[in-house]
């Protein structure tokens, strides 16, 4: 099935998947929202009053490294493997992701990466989300049945994760470009972050590509011609190596994917992202056009 290399999938192929019945061991369809606190907005309990027939529910907050201060930094191996397993995923399985969030997608990119990164390809997201899926007329349900655990098996990809030491040197040797995700204001420093304790900016040599600007006013991908203009005119040589970063590594991963659109898959994650450099940066590393950081 060609489909289950395609990053991303249309609301009509997945609505026939469903009503073909072919969810199952070999296609999991996984809700994984996620929404800042502010955002006032409980996922589970939205996924429990409606969600795509045959779907699970997928938390980047419980798929983490419980250990780490940070917010939902990755899990061991291990956990992933136990995690996904659970949610009746097998090395076989074709796995779709989706969110409810207004803009199309917003976290299911990071779950799509997350399964890349652990080793496994047949991964897609669905192009603009529950967003769309409703607005197309396609069916929802409370329903929810615990699939059959199968045995997952991942292997990291460490050198697609970067740490706060790796954008250090790279601040310092200027080898690999870097695009940071979050909105303008936030790039800038005159809007408010959305954690209590960080403020706003960016650190040395990164560009501004907010993760909206690679969906259409539906949510939806924009196409590869679109998305080749995006880069070009943000500087960025899809050639080139090209990490990204954004508050906490959820909407980074709306950069992967649209470089692996453009066939440069591989673009690398600052896992810490904004709020780690935030907490251990010196003031001289933030750049804001706000009051930046105090000693």
């Amino acid at each position: 099935m060609a489909a289950q290399t395609r990053a991303l999938v249309s609301a009509q192929w997945l609505a026939d998947a469903v009503r073909n019945n072919l969810v199952g061991p070999k296609l999991r369809i996984l809700d994984s929202s996620w929404y800042l606190p502010k955002m006032k907005r409980d996922p589970r309990a939205e996924f429990a009053q409606q969600h795509i027939p045959g779907a699970s529910f997928f938390d980047i907050d419980d798929c983490c490294d419980k250990t780490s201060a940070l917010d939902h930094m990755l899990p061991t191996p291990s956990h992933f493997s136990r995690y996904v397993g659970d949610l009746g995923i097998g090395g076989d399985t074709h796995v779709v992701v989706y969110d409810t969030s207004g803009f199309g997608s917003f976290g299911a990119p990071r779950v799509w990466w997350m399964f890349r990164l652990f080793g496994h390809s047949l991964v897609s997201v669905l192009d603009g989300g529950m967003k769309n899926w409703l607005a197309d007329g396609h069916p929802v349900t409370a329903e929810y049945t615990k699939p059959e655990s199968r045995e997952f098996k991942a292997t990291l990809n460490q050198s697609w994760v970067k740490s706060y030491e790796d954008v250090l040197e790279n601040i310092r040797s200027k080898q690999v470009q870097v695009v940071d995700a979050r909105s303008a204001g936030r790039f800038r420093g005159t809007e408010p972050e959305p954690r209590e304790d960080t403020l706003p900016g960016h650190f040395p040599g990164s560009i501004n590509m907010p993760f909206t600007s690679f969906m259409d006013a539906s949510g939806k991908e924009l196409g590869t011609e679109a998305l080749s203009k995006l880069f070009r005119e943000a500087g960025v040589d899809l050639e080139q190596p090209l990490w990204a970063t954004c508050g906490s590594g959820v909407t980074a991963c709306h950069v992967v994917l649209a470089a692996h659109l453009l066939g440069h898959p591989g673009v690398c994650v600052y896992d810490g992202s904004w709020s780690e450099w935030f907490k251990r940066a010196s003031p001289e590393l933030i750049i804001s056009e706000g009051e930046g950081k105090k000693m």
